[in-house]
């Protein structure tokens, strides 16, 4: 066994070894970088991966055997005993297959980007009074998403911009938010019937991870918004803690109407002119929806917010700023963890 090792360091066996060691752990790296650039299929890095592990053992034989010279490259003098050449051959087989083990799981494993846009959704509702709808129901998906810590989710402000845009390029959407995917569909509100059908599409090549089509009952649209973002936290590899997903199994209300009057509230006080007309649209529907369900600390929160931004803007007085801490404090009280709730006590006293 002596004499084995022996010869491979006569014959310089170690130094293409490692040589060839550290060149093909350079260009796995080069490729684990480029080749995702280029959009080019995950084989292509394990078929580079197997192609080098399959080179090592020929290496070691080709270095066992030959030298290179001055004169150039010449066969190395010595025996060519059949045993050292067997226990090379097997040395390089085990080191690959060793290394193969090691290294192919992680090139089939591509990092997934765990970041999505989700995008003005599309009314079909054949009453164009629910327009409304369709956005409340995106901005509560978003919202859904952006409970869960492991994604990265683009504000609702950066997406309107997509509004109504017929026609959407999603690599140039994405390239511009700076996200990996995008969430996008319609809505169809009949009665006391929703239809919700959305699309997950990759940004980077503009294909579709998967789709899906509901169709509920009003009172059923808290488990669409659950059951979307789930699955889009599964479809991103996305990890979920205990309480994210007590957090997204929580009904915010169980009235439906209540529901309604919120989310049209919303759309009203969430609107870029942010006009007197639109706040003062915007409190009563928000004071109904509390009428119709005491607990709903959403709707707490939202008129908190308006009054805050009433205060603000046009009436000054301390009996709007005294609402505005009061319903911000009723929406905590009901429900501690509700960040809108912290954010419209904030709002109480930095505008008040």
């Amino acid at each position: 066994m002596s004499g084995f090792f022996e010869e491979l360091q006569r014959r310089k066996v170690y130094r293409i070894a490692a040589a060839y060691i550290i060149a093909a752990g350079f260009i796995i790296q080069i490729g684990s970088a480029v080749f995702p650039a280029w959009e080019l299929p995950n084989w292509t890095l394990r078929l580079v991966v197997v192609l080098l592990l399959m080179g090592f053992p020929i290496a070691l034989i080709l270095a066992w055997a030959y030298d290179v010279t001055p004169q150039g490259i010449r066969v190395t003098p010595g025996s060519h005993r059949r045993r050292n050449l067997i226990m090379l051959i097997a040395t390089g087989v085990i080191i690959s297959a060793g290394a193969g083990f090691f290294l192919l799981p992680r090139a089939s494993a591509r990092k997934i980007d765990k970041s999505i846009a989700v995008l003005p959704f599309q009314s079909l509702s054949d009453e164009k009074d629910n327009a409304y709808f369709a956005d409340g129901i995106q901005d509560d998906i978003l919202t859904n998403l952006s409970k869960i810590g492991d994604l990265k989710v683009i504000s609702r402000m950066s997406v309107m911009s997509y509004r109504g845009d017929a026609v959407r390029n999603a690599r140039e959407i994405g390239k511009a938010l700076g996200v990996a995917t995008l969430l996008e569909g319609s809505v169809r509100r009949v009665g006391n019937r929703v239809r919700v059908n959305v699309q997950l599409i990759d940004a980077n090549n503009d294909e579709h991870i998967w789709a899906e089509d509901y169709d509920r009952d009003l009172t059923d649209v808290f488990a669409i918004q659950t059951d979307l973002a789930q699955k889009i936290a599964s479809a991103l590899q996305a990890k979920l803690s205990p309480t994210e997903k007590a957090r997204l199994d929580n009904r915010p209300t169980q009235n439906p109407d209540a529901y309604l009057l919120f989310v049209q509230a919303h759309d009203y006080a969430s609107r870029k002119d942010m006009l007197r007309d639109t706040f003062l649209k915007a409190e009563p529907l928000f004071e109904q929806a509390i009428k119709l369900d005491p607990n709903f600390a959403a709707a707490f929160a939202g008129l908190s917010l308006v009054e805050s931004w009433i205060y603000h803007s046009f009436d000054p007085t301390p009996s709007r700023r005294e609402k505005a801490r009061r319903n911000a404090d009723e929406a905590l009280r009901l429900q501690p963890d509700l960040p809108e709730g912290h954010l419209a006590l904030g709002f109480s006293y930095y505008y008040g």
